[in-house]
Formats: C-alpha cells, sequence, structure tokens
C-alpha cells in the first residue's frame, strides 16, 4: 500500500498533532491541577487518528514530492562520456 517513507512521515505528523492538542488543551487557561487528563488524551488521541487517516486519504506532500524526485532521476538519461560521440558510437 504505501512504503516506509509514508508511513514515517505519517507517524511524526499524527504524533506533532498529538502534543500540539496536549500543549493546546492544557495550556487553555488552567492550572495543570485543573486539567482532565483523561480529555485531554482522549482529544489529543482521536486527533492523531485523524491526521494519520487524512495522511492515507490525502497523501504527504513531502512524501510525494520525494518520490516524484526518484521517479525523474530514474527517467533521466545516462550521461554522455568522453569515448562516446553523441550519436552513441565509440571514438
Amino acid at each position: 500500500m504505501k512504503d516506509k517513507a509514508f508511513w514515517e512521515a505519517a507517524g511524526i505528523r499524527a504524533l506533532r498533532t498529538f502534543i500540539q492538542v496536549i500543549l493546546a488543551v492544557w495550556t487553555a487557561g488552567q492550572l495543570i491541577t485543573d486539567v482532565d487528563w483523561k480529555f485531554v488524551l482522549l482529544s489529543a488521541s482521536s486527533s492523531a487518528v485523524y491526521s494519520l487517516l487524512t495522511s492515507i486519504l490525502a497523501g504527504l506532500p513531502e512524501v510525494d514530492a520525494i518520490q516524484g524526485l526518484k521517479q525523474l532521476e530514474e527517467l533521466r538519461p545516462e550521461p554522455i562520456t568522453e569515448e562516446e560521440g553523441e550519436d552513441g558510437s565509440v571514438d
């Protein structure tokens, strides 16, 4: 389905989302002792899952760009060496 680079990038993106939601909910004007940590972790977890699903359905631009560059690299013709002429003949 998807390669290792995709899952690594999607996992990093989901982890960042998880941490961002924890920080956003935690710092919303409450003391650390007043925070409902069950709600915070549930919100962060569901956001991370949504991030992962979005990555699967919509793709990841950074991974798509790297894969596109690899495909272009494969299509690039071999450079002409000094021994070969432009017509491919050897002098």
